[in-house]
């Protein structure tokens, strides 16, 4: 019985040591591995999904008329810029035209493998200025990788 509480002791302490050394598993290498291969920011079916999901909120819940009519400025602000540990995702920021002709900055990251029940890659977007019930508050900038909503904050903001 000591014996086994000896070993038990060990591991518990390995474990510890190694998470304390910061050990990081890749994403890839788990037991039920993500790949990484990520759509770009300017992938169609990237675009047209936050221009439906946003019509069809804007609609339902808002008594909204708002549609997307258009995306421009497209870029990536990081690719798994929370670290390799983490579920691969891409950080990206647009400008969208909506219906009533204002710009408006959306902020959307592409995450894979989190579309309904697991299957399929899925967009999450935040219209800034358009984010009614602060889901991903302030200005968005949940959905932002930590580097850029910490430190970019107003070096992003000021290119749109």
């Amino acid at each position: 019985m000591k014996r086994l509480a000896l070993a038990f002791a060990a591991l518990i302490a390995f474990g510890a040591a190694a998470h304390a050394a910061g050990v990081i598993v890749p994403a890839e290498k788990r037991y039920s591995p993500y790949f990484g291969v990520l759509s770009g920011c300017d992938a169609p079916w990237v675009l047209s999904s936050i221009s439906f999901d946003f019509a069809g909120k804007e609609s339902e819940f808002w008594n909204s008329s708002l549609e997307i009519v258009g995306f421009d400025r497209i870029r990536e602000i990081g690719f798994r810029s929370n670290g390799l540990s983490y579920i691969p995702r891409r950080y990206c920021v647009a400008r969208a035209t909506l219906s009533d002709s204002k710009p408006h900055l959306v902020v959307y990251q592409i995450q894979e493998d989190l579309g309904f029940i697991g299957w399929g890659d899925n967009v999450e977007f935040c219209v800034v200025g358009l984010d009614r019930n602060l889901a991903y508050a302030p200005g968005c900038s949940a959905l932002r990788p930590y580097v850029v909503r910490f430190l970019g904050e107003k070096a992003l903001l000021a290119r749109y």
